[in-house]
């Protein structure tokens, strides 16, 4: 079963993150920020460009950004790019992931991504390799996103001989990859998130460094908590399915900054879900502690999982 085998190479389960043992699976929020932890400057790739070429994967990407939007008051965080994006993004996008091995992730797989922000990077990187990718965020950034997508997915159209060299054209099948509004306070989750009548939940749910605010720590879980209860609420009405399907796994990469943010947290976060985070092995080396960054998976606590 590969929820099984992703379980197995997540390793030990963090039993009780408000304790502190580290040996018998506890988690102590304080040895993660011990560590000499590099400055990211807030983890802005560049907050005052307006574009951003980046390369994922041996693809090439433009990402246009707002370093105007960022300025505004109110959050407004999500209208420019942040260093986390693009590794995570490598990271779900190479065939070593212990997602793709364990076959918890594959080309049929559909993923919820929350907060995706003006880029869509992770969703432009990963919809080739799955067959549905939603990308969800506020309405602010709803221009900027579409015009990521309109100019990520489409074949660059410039012949051989004006392209750069050693550059590659980004090309994806459009009609997987779709941006919806979601405002983790103010909407509900259904299954009309999917965009299609005959899928009714996800395989995963992801939330690239989603996490800044105390005050959004409890709607950004609820919504993880909801979405993932998608795929329990579509197989009670299934009374007649022979196997049930795997458990909505749910991603969650952040950049570590405040540790009373990241420990208020995990401490919502385990409430609703079995957690694990992700090996220091299992991740490349950019995605480290010790660089700045951590990744974790839950299984919802009511979900049937290993």
């Amino acid at each position: 079963m590969a929820l099984g085998e992703l379980v197995d190479l997540l390793g030990t389960e963090i039993e009780d993150p408000e304790e502190g043992i580290v040996e018998t699976g506890l988690y102590k929020t304080f040895l993660l920020f011990s560590q000499e932890i590099p400055s990211q400057n807030l983890g802005f790739v560049d907050s005052q460009a307006t574009t951003i070429d980046l390369t994922i994967g041996g693809r090439d990407y433009t990402i246009h950004q707002s370093p105007t939007i960022l300025n505004r008051p109110g959050s407004t965080t999500g209208a420019v790019i942040w260093k986390i994006t693009p590794l995570v993004a490598s990271w779900l996008g190479s065939p070593d992931n212990l997602l793709w091995k364990s076959g918890a992730l594959s080309s049929s797989s559909s993923i919820l991504e929350l907060g995706c922000g003006i880029s869509g990077l992770v969703g432009l990187v990963l919809s080739p390799l799955v067959s549905r990718y939603v990308l969800t965020d506020q309405t602010y950034v709803a221009r900027l996103v579409e015009k990521n997508l309109e100019e990520n997915l489409a074949p660059q159209r410039k012949p051989p001989s004006q392209k750069r060299k050693g550059k590659s054209s980004s090309t994806a099948n459009p009609v997987n990859l779709r941006f919806t509004t979601l405002d983790w306070e103010l909407d509900e989750v259904t299954a009309s998130l999917t965009g299609s009548s005959d899928a009714t939940s996800f395989d995963a749910v992801i939330a690239c460094d989603c996490i800044y605010n105390d005050t959004l720590i409890e709607p950004l879980v609820q919504t993880c908590a909801d979405a993932c209860g998608l795929r329990q609420r579509s197989q009670d009405t299934e009374a007649q399915r022979i196997e049930a399907t795997p458990p909505t796994l749910c991603i969650v990469a952040q950049q570590l900054r405040d540790p009373e943010i990241f420990e208020g947290w995990i401490k919502e976060f385990s409430r609703h879900f079995r957690v694990w985070r992700v090996p220091e092995e299992a991740l490349s080396k950019e995605l480290r502690a010790n660089s700045g960054f951590v990744v974790h998976i839950g299984i919802l606590k009511n979900a049937d999982a290993p």
